[in-house]
């Protein structure tokens, strides 16, 4: 059978299709479908503008549940196959190693439709503008969202019969992409008032009971939270700590926060961050324990120094491949059931801890016959030790009593869940997201005197200069199997160098910092504007798309220019070097305006505004390095 016929029947044996070629785990997910993929390419757009095709965008990653379920669903499904097939050119793409991809087709969706997520869905013309688009299309028509069947007869229909309205569509969203590309820096002082603006708009937002911003879904928003810090420290306001150490408590309680394994889930389904989506990213297990270090660091809270032990712990023994990158992510499924791997029956638990420790154990992490989750049980404390050691009537005796039994009971538990079928890994090691790793690890081994941290981020930075580093001296995106690949975009090369700066800091070896300022120039070379100021997402060696475009917005990583800006002003002071300083400073005017409006996207850009405008001071100490009087 041919490749590129349908697959006209279910029962018919599948065969590979182009994605089998892939090394993305994401693309290889979809190898066995039944639809013809195509990955990102000038050849997909040459063959869609040939046959005069729209295409078929499918953008999403190897961790998220609902890309599976609509894999499933859909693209294992032979009629659907077939529509796709015979009307559309259909390209898979992992949001993780196209960034560029994802971030422009992103935006043309939210404008469409208001909001966003994975899986992304968008239909293009043969030329790549998109004129229609959702995230996740369910088999039949359910909650007012149309079946993808009924979408793709629709696109086909209209493609068809109104090819004229759907130029006319396209049309306007290029020039609506143009537009939102094109920022103007504007006029004004940079002054601590932008940052007090900021936090009244955050203030805003936040979610008084529960900790956090906003409604469901609940998203750790760690870069703000480290802004909120800095406004602390800045004003000596106690209201940003108060709002940050409502935030910490609370997700480390509850459900989002891995009791057993450390680390975090990705976004609560609910309010209280009892009821998570399972999947665990790099990213956040880089930011959230930086959080939760600043906030030791201020408080002396042992709580949150334990937080950011268990989830650096967890990383350096489950995402760390044996030459020191770290991996990207864990699925949220596991034996095809979402959380399956995490979830606990009171019967389970009885039988592995006993029953008077497990009524122990089941009381203060709320397990119950009913469960919380699909008849089962997701680990959430209501209060925790801290707050009962609080109480009037609590006794030290009772607390460290309590404290050894779920101590001892984790562990146990641990043990026990590491005979499950564990959640898959998906071992793409991902420039940007190593430099974020790099530098928690870097600051946590200082802070916390953790030489096995230190020795973590040393090995992270020597795998990415000798891996990812190519011949030319510029940096790759993604490494896995022992092939580097793709060209990097500007937030690999500013997070790197991040990251490579935290570890000049914590160990005064020379190389990580002349490191760091050749990343630097490579973003001057390729990416910078040197005519307005900030940087371009793609550079000079990247297969333009339909815009080019400059990132600015924070999400759940920093953005490229926000993570520039924070480097560039660091290095500007340790290497003496002023035009780093304004090279960074260019970069606010773009954003001035949107800093005060619309706070709650900037969490990063903020921190580098408040660096800017409060530059640290600088402390010389001379003498031997072994010199028992030096700190």
């Amino acid at each position: 059978m041919s490749l590129h016929h349908p697959i006209l029947t279910p029962h018919i044996l599948l065969m590979p299709n182009r994605l089998a070629a892939a090394s993305s785990p994401h693309l290889l997910q979809h190898a066995q479908n039944p639809v013809n993929w195509w990955e990102w390419s000038p050849q997909a757009l040459a063959r869609a503008q040939a046959e005069n095709k729209p295409i078929f965008l499918s953008i999403g990653y190897a961790a998220c549940h609902w890309c599976h379920v609509m894999a499933h669903e859909a693209f294992e499904d032979a009629g659907i196959s077939q529509l796709l097939n015979r009307h559309f050119i259909a390209i898979k793409v992992d949001r993780e190693e196209r960034p560029d991809v994802d971030a422009l087709y992103m935006d043309a969706l939210i404008a469409m439709t208001g909001s966003g997520g994975w899986p992304m869905s968008l239909f293009l013309t043969p030329q790549g503008d998109p004129f229609y688009g959702g995230t996740y299309f369910p088999p039949e028509e359910r909650y007012g969202i149309p079946s993808f069947r009924r979408v793709l007869e629709s696109i086909i229909r209209s493609w068809q019969e109104q090819p004229q309205q759907v130029q006319r569509s396209a049309q306007a969203m290029r020039e609506h992409l143009a537009a939102s590309a094109t920022l103007e820096p504007q006029p004004g002082d940079l002054t601590p008032e932008l940052l007090d603006a900021a936090y009244d708009g955050i203030l805003g937002h936040f979610d008084a009971q529960n900790g956090g911003f906003g409604q469901p879904p609940k998203f750790p928003q760690a870069l703000l939270l480290s802004f909120l810090l800095r406004q602390h420290t800045r004003t000596q306001d106690p209201g940003p700590l108060i709002l940050v150490e409502r935030t910490l408590r609370s997700m480390a309680n509850g459900g989002i926060y891995d009791h057993l394994g450390g680390g975090f889930h990705r976004y609560s389904t609910d309010a209280q961050w009892q009821i998570p989506h399972f999947e665990k990213m790099l990213y956040d297990n880089a930011l959230l324990p930086r959080v939760y270090l600043q906030a030791w660091q201020l408080t002396g809270n042992a709580r949150y120094r334990h937080i950011v032990e268990e989830t650096l712990d967890y990383v350096l023994r489950e995402m760390t491949h044996p030459q020191g990158g770290f991996f990207s992510s864990q699925d949220a499924d596991s034996q095809g059931e979402e959380g399956q791997f995490f979830v606990w029956t009171p019967t389970e638990i009885s039988s592995i801890l006993g029953e008077a420790e497990a009524s122990i154990f089941n009381h203060y992490y709320n397990v119950t016959d009913a469960g919380n989750f699909r008849g089962k049980n997701i680990l959430h404390i209501t209060e925790d030790l801290e707050a009962l050691a609080q109480r009037p009537d609590a006794r030290p005796s009772y607390i460290q009593s309590l404290q050894d039994v779920l101590v001892r009971a984790r562990q146990q538990l641990l043990a026990a869940r590491a005979q499950r079928v564990a959640p898959t890994r998906d071992e793409k090691i991902i420039a940007a997201w190593n430099g974020l790793m790099m530098e928690t690890l870097a600051q946590a081994g200082a802070a916390l005197h953790r030489p096995d941290y230190l020795d973590a981020a040393r090995k992270n930075a020597q795998f990415i200069l000798t891996h990812m580093l190519d011949e030319r001296g510029n940096l790759v995106r993604v490494w896995m199997e022992g092939r580097a690949q793709t060209d990097a975009y500007l937030e690999d090369y500013a997070n790197v160098a991040a990251g490579l700066v935290a570890l000049y800091r914590a160990t005064f070896t020379s190389q990580w910092l002349f490191q760091a300022r050749h990343l630097l120039q490579r973003i001057h070379d390729h990416f910078w504007d040197d005519a307005k100021g900030a940087a371009f997402q793609v550079g000079t060696l990247h297969p333009q798309l339909i815009v080019r475009r400059k990132a600015f917005y924070d999400n759940a990583e920093p953005s490229g220019n926000s993570a520039y800006a924070m480097t560039a002003l660091q290095l500007a002071q340790l290497l003496d070097e002023p035009k780093l300083a304004q090279r960074a400073a260019s970069i606010f005017p773009f954003v001035r305006h949107l800093l005060v409006t619309q706070p709650m996207r900037f969490g990063h850009l903020l921190c580098a505004l408040d660096f800017y405008l409060h530059p640290s001071r600088e402390i010389a100490l001379v003498g031997a390095e072994d010199d028992a009087a030096l700190p």
